[in-house]
């Protein structure tokens, strides 16, 4: 689509960073150009929605960010270090164009698997990070994404560093069986020991949070945080409605409603973010006589 075809479809209000569909047919959204929000359907600039960290203009819906985009908004400038990038999945049952999908989502993200992992700092206090990317296969969890939370937490544990995990995952990833489902139970373990080490753990738990994540390791932090809206829960609404014959909320699994039912610690938006996780990691860490920060 031509940038002429565009200005004669689009009148951009001078006041607001979006455009309106002056014609209600559907249209194609111009790739790299502009971005459609997916709750109140208006079309803004791209440059406008990265600049207000893929938080809609109009609604306030605050759209799926990718892993990159999550590091450079919240870990100072400079200081990140990424580890365990050289970790990838493999199809270890051997399941039907499995690589296809990998190397096809590699391609598509520029990533290696659905979750980067790395040590920076935010707002001067140093963290292990992990951050998961719904991008890449639906943010779900293999045998790899397991092994790089794994070993992320485990360099925390033995440099005496917090933890903060985003996470966002339709869940296990079924193409790894029975091998997906064990990375809950290890991942766990790692968490344990760093718990027992009197380290911090912060969940932050992003649209879409699901599944075996779910119920694993994004559900036990220290601390427990969430953006507004974000979808969190294990089965879907369909299947617990058909199973305990019953209409759910229309806020049933939104953050507001587990932090309404004590699920979750504070809810928390995009815009705070940084400031929010720095606050904590200033208040749980102090220097000792080296200089060093610990929890």
């Amino acid at each position: 689509m031509s940038m002429v075809m565009i200005k004669q479809l689009f009148k951009r209000n001078k006041k607001r960073k979006y455009v309106s569909i002056e014609q209600k047919k559907e249209i194609d959204v111009p790739e790299g150009i502009m971005i459609k929000c997916d709750s109140c359907k208006k079309i803004m600039y791209s440059k406008e929605v990265i600049k207000n960290n893929h938080v809609c203009y109009n609604c306030d819906y605050h759209m799926m960010m990718t892993a990159h985009d999550r590091i450079e908004s919240v870990i100072d400038e400079g200081t990140f270090e990424e580890l365990f990038e050289h970790i990838t999945s493999v199809n270890p049952l051997n399941f039907p164009k499995y690589e296809e999908k990998i190397n096809k989502d590699q391609k598509k993200t520029n990533l290696k698997e659905a979750c980067i992992t790395g040590v920076g700092e935010i707002n001067g206090s140093k963290t292990a990070i992990g951050v998961m990317d719904a991008h890449f296969i639906m943010g779900s969890m293999g045998s790899a994404v397991g092994e790089k939370i794994t070993r992320i937490i485990e360099h925390a544990t033995a440099n005496q560093l917090p933890f903060i995990l985003f996470t966002a995952s339709g869940g296990a990833r079924m193409q790894e069986g029975i091998l997906s489902l064990m990375q809950m139970a290890k991942t766990s373990v790692a968490l344990k020991k760093h718990d027992e080490a009197g380290l911090l753990y912060i969940a932050y738990l992003t649209h879409p949070t699901t599944g075996g994540v779910s119920a694993s390791f994004a559900s036990v932090g220290d601390i427990n945080i969430s953006e507004p809206g974000a979808l969190i829960g294990f089965a879907g609404r369909r299947i617990i409605e058909q199973t305990i014959g019953e209409d759910l909320p229309d806020d049933f699994q939104t953050a507001e409603f587990l932090l309404e039912h004590g699920m979750l610690d504070m809810v928390v938006h995009r815009k705070d973010m940084k400031k929010t996780l720095g606050q904590i990691l200033e208040l749980h860490t102090t220097n000792d006589q080296g200089g060093e920060m610990r929890c």
